[in-house]
């Protein structure tokens, strides 16, 4: 059986959805991805973003050359620039053999810096030095590379407020900030669940799940819900309804409580898919929850005292359930940066 022209974009990586916000992006792709300029793509975490840069990429001269994603906020340090712009043997501990780094990798090509507003401040004066020269010196080398590579950066933040407050670069900003794209959460286009859960379905069935379809009551809990995690957390949800349902048609009252949980609730109570809690206003199980003046002299025995350590990666934990798995938006909430965060959940195996 032919797959449907929907099913077809979705798997090649185009973006699904008919909504005004939808097809305004599309047009914006189609309109910028000839050129060489740089792109600064904005809007909510789980937005697509990246889906964005390859559909640009894909849609330009240099399609058929190398598309590098880097993920800003994972590394630091001279790890990081290293991994941007490459090494020389020797120039570090455990640096054996030359590494071609993620600039000079993407050479003729497009690269994507995911995250760029979590770039350590040092990086940010080497990142543009390279997109005003189009040169890349390798750590431990003094011999610069000419590169010729596209650049689109993204990021949930407002990086205008960033520069305003010291913490990025204004120099930088404007030569990431050529062109500015921006995704829309899904909570302010509902018309495009109806197609982006074909969608997800039919690539589900194609990964090996159970091919599956939406009852029609089904179908309206999706459109109600607000999605707070966007079209991730779409995604994630289709897919334990995909893996949970016990026939071909999944059934609104499993999408509830599938719904249900992924927000915190242990028992799955069944709460309207439109209520009007969100991801900041869900509370966290059992955090901050205020105790009775009469228990706060209340003997703990003390085989179910928590140390603070187990405290720390309970709370870390809950904290990522929470947000999803969405690390800059889990440092937020605690108050930690992002790579503080990383170190944290390397520590507690999470």
């Amino acid at each position: 059986m032919r797959a449907s022209p929907l099913a077809s974009r979705q798997s090649s990586g185009a973006i699904v959805g008919q909504s005004p916000a939808t097809v305004r992006l599309r047009t914006e792709i189609d309109r910028v991805a000839p050129f060489a300029s740089n792109v600064l793509i904005t809007g909510p975490s789980g937005t697509g973003k990246e889906l964005v840069a390859r559909q640009i990429h894909a849609s330009s001269a240099r399609a058929e050359q190398p598309f590098i994603p880097v993920d800003c906020a994972s590394l630091s340090g001279e790890l990081m620039s290293s991994q941007l712009f490459g090494h020389v043997a020797g120039a570090f501990t455990g640096a054996n053999c030359d590494a071609l780094g993620c600039f000079r990798a993407a050479n003729h090509g497009t690269i994507f810096l995911d995250e760029v507003g979590e770039l350590e401040y040092a990086l940010q004066a080497k990142l543009l030095r390279v997109l005003q020269e189009h040169v890349v010196t390798p750590v431990g080398s003094h011999q610069g590379e000419r590169v010729d590579v596209r650049v689109v950066a993204a990021t949930n933040r407002n990086l205008h407020t960033e520069v305003l407050e010291g913490r990025f670069r204004e120099d930088l900003y404007y030569r990431l900030d050529v062109v500015h794209l921006r995704t829309t959460a899904l909570r302010d286009r509902p018309q495009d669940i109806g197609d982006l859960a074909s969608a997800f379905l039919s690539q589900l069935a194609q990964e090996g799940l159970p091919a599956c379809s939406l009852s029609a009551e089904a179908s309206v809990v999706l459109r109600e819900f607000h999605w707070p995690g966007n079209v991730r957390q779409l995604r994630n949800v289709l897919e334990q309804a995909a893996i949970d349902s016990e026939s071909a048609v999944i059934t609104a009252e499993l999408l509830r409580r599938i719904i249900s949980l992924s927000l915190g609730s242990a028992e799955g109570d069944g709460q309207p898919a439109g209520g009007e809690a969100s991801l900041g206003a869900a509370a966290l199980p059992d955090a901050g929850a205020a105790q009775p003046r009469g228990d706060q002299h209340a003997v703990t025995p003390s085989s179910e005292w928590l140390s603070l350590e187990e405290l720390e990666r309970d709370h870390i934990r809950r904290t990522l359930e929470h947000t999803f798995y969405n690390r800059s938006a889990a440092a937020r909430l605690l108050g930690v940066t992002r790579q503080s965060l990383l170190r944290k959940m390397k520590r507690y195996g999470l």
